[in-house]
C-alpha cells in the first residue's frame, strides 16, 4: 500500500511562520484543515501545536474536531444545506452563509438548541462561486439582523476558486467599503472581514492589503508552502510538509511504443504514437496506487529521472529511461504533489496515512 506522510517538524515551522506572519500584520487567522478529511491524528498534531480555529467544508470533520477538543472555534465554509442544518448548528460555532431563507432556518434550529449562532455573509467579488450580490447587501443584511439566535461577525468573499479570478487592491477596498456601509447604516460593529485564503498572502507581502481586512482562511499554503501567485515556495516555508511514497511492484525494459490497434483507454485518452520511437526501448516501472486515489496531474516527482508514463484506476506507471539510479522492484518512489491530489490522496481510503517527525 502506497503511503501519505505528514511530517511534524516541518508542518510546525509552516505553522510558527504562518503564526508570527498574521500576528506582526495584525490579522486574525484560521486553519482550513479540510484537506486532512477528518483524521483524527492529524487533527490533534494541528490543535497541539497551537490551531485555536479550524474551518471545514464536510460537518463529519467539525465533530470529529469538537471530539478531539470542544473549545476549538469550528467554522463550515460553504453555505448549509438544509436537510443537515440541526448538526450545523451543534458541531460549527460559525458557518457561511448566503441565502436568506436558509438563515431563518439557523435561526429557527440555534432557538431549539438554545444556541447563538454566528454567521459570515459571503459577498460575490466576481469568481462567481457562492455570495450575495454586493447591491442587495443592505437589503440582506437588514433581514438577517432581525433573525433571533444569529449573529453576524463578518463578511467575506472568496477568490481563485471556480474560475481563477484573483485578489486585488480594489477589490479589497469594496470589501472593506461594504462593511463600512452596514457598520454606518445599522449602527452595529462587524467584527471580522475575511478578506481571502492562500491566494491572498502576497498582497499583504507587498504591502496592498487594506487595514479594513483583517480575517484570512489559510489551508494550501500552510501545508505546501507556497505562493500561489507565483507558483513558488514562501522564504522561511518548507514546501516538503507531505510526501507519497509508492512501491515499484514491477520493473522490465519494454517498448517505448504500444503494439496494436489503438482506441480510448478507460480513462476517455486517445494516444498518438511518435513514430521515431519505433524500436525504442524503455525502463518502465508499476507503482501500488493509481487513478481512483490521484490524478497524474497532481503528482511531483522528486527525482527528476522518474517520469509519468500513464494511470489505470490502481496502477501508475513511470518512466525510468536507462534507468540510471538502478531501482529494482521493491524500491520506492517518492512524490510531492499539488493540493487537489493531496485532497484525493488524504480521502481515499487504500492509502496508508503517517505522522513523522
Amino acid at each position: 500500500m502506497a503511503e501519505l506522510t505528514i511530517s511534524s517538524k516541518k508542518l510546525r515551522q509552516n505553522f510558527n511562520f504562518l503564526k508570527n506572519f498574521f500576528e506582526e500584520n495584525k490579522i486574525e487567522w484560521g486553519i482550513v484543515s479540510k484537506l486532512l478529511c477528518g483524521n483524527e491524528v492529524f487533527l490533534k498534531e494541528l490543535i497541539n501545536m497551537g490551531a485555536t480555529e479550524l474551518m471545514d467544508s464536510r460537518i463529519s470533520n467539525l465533530k470529529k474536531i469538537k471530539s478531539i477538543n470542544p473549545d476549538v472555534n469550528t467554522v463550515y465554509i460553504k453555505p448549509p444545506p438544509r436537510k443537515s442544518l440541526a448538526s450545523v448548528i451543534k458541531y460549527a460555532n460559525v458557518s457561511f452563509n448566503s441565502d436568506l431563507e436558509t438563515l431563518r432556518l439557523l435561526s429557527i434550529e440555534a432557538g431549539r438548541q438554545q444556541k447563538l449562532h454566528r454567521v459570515i455573509i459571503m459577498i460575490e467579488m466576481g469568481d462567481l462561486r457562492e455570495g450575495v450580490l454586493g447591491e442587495n447587501l443592505v437589503a440582506f443584511y437588514e433581514k438577517v439582523f432581525e433573525l433571533p439566535n444569529i449573529e453576524v461577525v463578518g463578511f467575506g468573499t472568496n477568490f481563485n476558486c471556480l474560475y481563477g479570478v484573483m485578489p486585488s487592491h480594489d477589490k479589497m477596498v469594496q470589501l472593506s467599503l461594504y462593511k463600512q456601509i452596514i457598520e454606518l447604516k445599522f449602527n452595529r460593529k462587524i467584527k471580522w472581514i475575511t478578506g481571502g485564503s492562500s491566494v491572498v498572502i502576497p498582497m499583504i507581502q507587498k504591502k496592498q492589503l487594506p487595514k479594513g481586512i483583517n480575517h484570512f482562511r489559510v489551508g494550501e499554503t500552510l501545508f505546501f508552502g507556497n505562493n500561489l501567485v507565483t507558483g513558488k515556495s514562501i522564504k522561511g516555508m518548507r514546501d516538503d510538509v507531505i510526501n507519497l511514497y509508492a512501491e515499484i511492484i514491477e520493473l522490465l525494459e519494454k517498448p517505448i511504443v504500444p503494439e496494436g490497434e489503438l482506441a480510448e483507454n478507460p480513462s476517455g485518452e486517445m494516444f498518438e504514437v511518435n513514430q521515431d520511437d519505433y524500436g525504442k526501448k524503455t525502463w518502465r516501472a508499476l507503482l501500488d496506487f493509481g487513478l481512483l486515489d490521484i490524478s497524474t496531474d497532481f503528482l511531483i516527482p522528486t527525482d527528476s529521472s522518474v517520469k509519468i508514463a500513464g494511470a489505470s484506476s490502481d496502477i501508475v506507471v513511470i518512466d525510468l529511461g536507462k534507468n540510471p539510479r538502478k531501482y529494482k522492484v521493491g524500491d520506492v518512489i517518492k512524490f510531492k504533489m499539488k493540493y487537489m491530489g493531496a485532497l484525493g490522496l488524504f480521502n481515499s481510503d487504500y492509502i496508508s496515512k503517517k505522522l513523522v517527525e
